[in-house]
């Protein structure tokens, strides 16, 4: 029985499993297995899309309450009126359409986790709640006075600076204090060196099994380069959606095409290139000159739009297969 728990265990942690080799990544993980097995609260930074209920679900498995319930919340999507009886439950009565007693979020966690996603956007009354049950482990359902005990493990999650939050008064230092026995930073993608190729990778092959695929994708080199350019503001989230869109759009495993903006549109509206005048001698050779005004241009559309083919011959107004004709001419 032993073993068969083992190997549950091993596939739960695997379905949840996050993929990278950077330094900076590695040692993310580092920290997330020596935290994992101690009984504390954990808090977790990162920016929209880094992973951090992948790590908060990784935390939990690689416990030991990892057969436990794992239960996440997200704070931002509940009225601050309603994020309390979310959480702790209500008595029947308590309010006006509360016919029965309703457990909460944290009885649902009982002897297991609790993630708390977003959690500064939680009200400071609700704060002073969550904080007694870090400590004691006990609360009252909303309208209710019977004490009602738990054991859960609390892991928290915010994109938002809590120390400058706590000096503005906008959320509880002591509360603060007792999350952060543990602080995991989760790195944005653009800090993790040399992982967007390993990602592409495996988010791509994912989605040809899903296609069906006998073949493995594989990028160009000016895909990759377009991947590996862009600053990636939603992270490891939306390069799998812009991996995912490329590959179901390519015509075959060769992904020559990155669709970063799915809203570009070919035939919207065109900005108006501007070129400065340039100087030259006379008299001059006019095959050379129209040949280095081209390689100009297509270099400046090129690096305007981070080596997407498409959008670099949008904004020259060029049709793509005449633009990829001007690459091979030009020797690009």
């Amino acid at each position: 029985m032993a073993f068969v728990g083992r190997r549950n265990q091993l596939e739960l942690i695997e379905k949840y499993r996050m993929v990278g080799e950077s330094e900076s990544f590695l040692d993310c993980l580092e920290r997330v297995s020596q935290v994992a097995r101690i009984n504390r609260p954990v808090l977790i930074i990162g920016e929209r899309g880094t992973g951090k209920e992948l790590v908060a679900a990784r935390l939990h498995y690689l416990s030991g309450r990892w057969d436990r319930p794992r239960i996440a919340v997200n704070c931002a999507a509940f009225a601050p009126e309603l994020l309390e009886s979310e959480l702790f439950g209500y008595e029947a009565g308590a309010f006006t359409g509360a016919q029965k007693r309703k457990t909460g979020r944290f009885e649902w966690a009982h002897q297991g986790t609790l993630f708390l996603d977003e959690l500064a956007q939680s009200p400071q009354s609700l704060q002073e709640k969550i904080l007694r049950v870090l400590e004691y482990q006990e609360f009252e359902r909303v309208g209710g006075t019977e004490t009602v005990q738990v054991d859960v493990r609390v892991i928290a999650a915010t994109n938002a600076n809590l120390p400058e939050l706590c000096k503005q008064g906008k959320f509880r230092e002591d509360l603060l204090d007792r999350l952060s026995f543990e602080v995991i930073g989760i790195p944005p993608l653009r800090e993790r060196i040399g992982d967007v190729p390993l990602l592409s990778q495996f988010f791509a092959r994912r989605m040809a099994l899903e296609l069906g695929w006998t073949d493995a994708p594989q990028f160009t080199q000016d895909a990759m380069r377009a991947l590996e350019a862009y600053e990636w503001p939603g992270n490891v989230r939306e390069l799998k959606n812009v991996i995912e869109r490329s590959v179901c759009r390519s015509d075959g495993p060769i992904i020559r095409e990155i669709i970063i903006d799915p809203f570009a549109s070919l035939y919207g509206p065109k900005p108006q290139a501007t070129l400065a005048p340039v100087q030259r001698q006379w008299p001059c050779d006019f095959n050379e000159q129209t040949a280095a005004l081209e390689r100009e241009l297509i270099q400046q559309a090129l690096t305007r739009n981070q080596f997407h083919q498409a959008k670099a011959a949008s904004d020259l107004q060029l049709g793509y297969h005449q633009f990829r004709r001007l690459l091979k001419k030009h020797d690009l």
